[in-house]
């Protein structure tokens, strides 16, 4: 019982290192870090895989301070490490409501002259439509699995002890943004044409009856024509979005 005991004891150290990293990233992570799944839920996967990680990672940890505050220290590191990790992976997610607000303002879904009283003045319906999809694609789909990959492989990338690198850190930030907007553009790219052609032809009717107010005249048959390409296209636009994803998850840090 004794030796139970202490040999838990020992492993104590690195089950704190990789909780610290696990439970930093699940509380961002895309589908399993949901501010709609309970507490407890991701708190019982975060020391479910830690559990049955640390046993696997330990080996390969540098010598752990017998320092409590150098312990502390290095937990609290980790803890940066894997909120930065979530924060990566979370920016995928926002690609496909972003583009979904694209097309809100291209079809008139959107105004800033009429914000929704429910979702806020940066918000449509539509965009909050996608943004429950994100998590049910990438559930379904697999790629969480890829994240999960990835984090496990951080700890051969960034060892307990080592922090962060300040220049390779900003380099993936920039990266990782640019990724994002142009996924979101691509995802959108349909009605940013169709809006484009629109608005030229209105252009056009403006010249020519000039007392006409065409803005008024034309919105409804502008949402109408809106809403049924994007009944046509939806499908399209979220393949897109999950292939993006696809690809921006196996360029996360630690995988490879």
């Amino acid at each position: 019982m004794t030796q139970s005991v202490g040999d838990l004891l020992a492993w104590a150290p690195a089950f704190a290192l990789v909780l610290g990293r696990i439970g930093a990233a699940m509380a961002l992570l895309p589908a399993l870090g949901e501010h709609t799944v309970p507490a407890m839920i991701r708190a019982g996967l975060a020391l479910a895989i830690a559990a049955l990680l640390a046993p696997v990672l330990a080996p390969g940890f540098p010598p752990l301070p017998d320092s409590g505050l150098a312990m502390a220290l290095m937990v609290a590191g980790e803890v940066v490490t894997g909120l930065w990790f979530a924060w990566l992976t979370r920016l995928i997610a926002v690609a496909l409501p972003m583009g979904a607000q694209f097309v809100a303002s291209m079809v008139g879904l959107s105004s800033v002259l009429q914000p929704d009283p429910d979702l806020g003045p940066q918000s449509t319906a539509l965009a909050k439509l996608f943004d429950i999809a994100v998590p049910v694609i990438i559930l379904s789909s697999g790629l969480y699995t890829i994240v999960l990959e990835a984090l496990v492989g951080l700890f051969r990338l960034i060892p307990p002890g080592h922090m962060l690198p300040a220049g390779d850190s900003a380099q993936v930030f920039v990266l990782s943004v640019g990724k994002v907007f142009a996924l979101a553009l691509q995802v959108a790219s349909p009605f940013v044409l169709a809006a484009m052609a629109w608005h030229v032809a209105m252009g056009q009717v403006a010249r020519v009856m000039s007392r006409v107010q065409i803005f008024f005249v034309v919105m409804p048959g502008q949402i109408l024509g809106g809403l049924a390409l994007l009944a046509v296209i939806a499908g399209v636009m979220i393949t897109a979005w999950q292939n993006g994803a696809g690809d921006y998850f196996a360029t996360l840090p630690g995988r490879g």
